[in-house]
């Protein structure tokens, strides 16, 4: 008959001990994505902004079109003396039960003077 060692068990008790921070570093990973995908989307809603408003469309109208419906409910856009278009967007959350307290922002021109 052979004896179970002392340490038997130990390796699972240390990976039961570890997978919470694995979760938590996946869960920062996540939004650290996050982050950098709601920046380029920003980007790319200025973009589409200035484009509009050099040709008299409405900026505000194109920024929203250019954004996933999911965060046009904290988008700002307003038009800025140099002739360009700054949008400010906040950034989701994984649990979108708390509000951002973080804001996106990007400025966008298209080279024209107002």
């Amino acid at each position: 008959m052979t004896r179970a060692s002392p340490e038997s068990g130990q390796a699972s008790v240390e990976l039961l001990a570890v997978i919470p921070f694995v979760i938590l570093t996946a869960l920062a990973a996540w939004q650290i994505a996050l982050a950098g995908h709601t920046l380029w989307l920003t980007a790319g809603a200025a973009r589409a902004a200035a484009r509009a408003d050099t040709v008299g469309s409405s900026p505000a109208r194109a920024a929203r079109s250019a954004l996933p419906d999911s965060m046009e409910r904290g988008l700002s856009v307003e038009r800025i003396r140099a002739g360009g278009v700054k949008v400010k967007v906040r950034m989701p959350l994984l649990l979108r039960r708390w509000r951002s307290p973080v804001e996106m922002t990007a400025v966008s021109s298209l080279g024209r003077d107002r």
